[in-house]
């Protein structure tokens, strides 16, 4: 545990203003766009009008089709859009960018919240889906109705995109947390 404690606060002096200052201005964005996902309740269709929705859109899609030749097409859309902040983040740890690493964090707690609507909207099928439809039209087009509905568990999607949406805060969080650490730190290198 010590050693990877290490790895992700052991913060490379930064000695460019530039950088710092570019990074504090994402930061600012980041903990903005975050309060707002924040305030918003899981029933709301603002999730689905989001810049970021559209970022993730491509990237659940693409997992449907990667993912088929697993077996497992359905569940691949949110798996992909999970997976893809995660190789970020690992890119970024790997060249000792922690706060990149700390963004992409930022983004799939993001993710998380993203996909909570999806799994809350399960039973009552009234989200609008990329195609035009609502599950109420076909069923068949709603991920999560099917996911849930074949291991049983559909009576429990709102519990479940609570658990998800609470997953989503908590990385958020935390990739704030993280990211204004890492900020604080390079400031104080460069100023000294």
């Amino acid at each position: 545990m010590g050693r990877v404690r290490e790895f992700m606060l052991d913060v490379p002096p930064e000695d460019n203003p530039w950088l710092i200052g570019g990074r504090a201005l994402v930061y600012l964005v980041l903990v903005i766009w975050g309060i707002r996902f924040f305030l918003t309740p899981i029933d709301s269709d603002y999730w689905t009008r989001t810049f970021m929705h559209s970022v993730n859109l491509p990237f659940h899609e693409a997992g449907h089709i990667l993912f088929s030749i697993f077996g497992i097409g359905l569940l691949g859309g949110s798996l992909m859009q999970l997976i893809v902040p995660l190789i970020c983040m690992g890119a970024f740890l790997r060249q000792r960018n922690l706060f990149a690493a700390s963004v992409a964090l930022w983004w799939l707690g993001q993710n998380f919240m993203d996909l909570s609507p999806y799994i809350n909207d399960a039973r009552s099928l009234k989200l609008l889906l990329l195609g035009g439809i609502t599950g109420q039209e076909d069923p068949q087009f709603h991920d999560w109705h099917r996911i849930l509905g074949n291991i049983g568990w559909l009576k429990h999607d709102h519990a479940i995109a609570r658990l998800s949406y609470g997953i989503g805060f908590i990385l958020m969080t935390a990739s704030l947390l993280w990211g204004g650490y890492v900020l604080q730190r390079q400031y104080r290198s460069a100023r000294s």
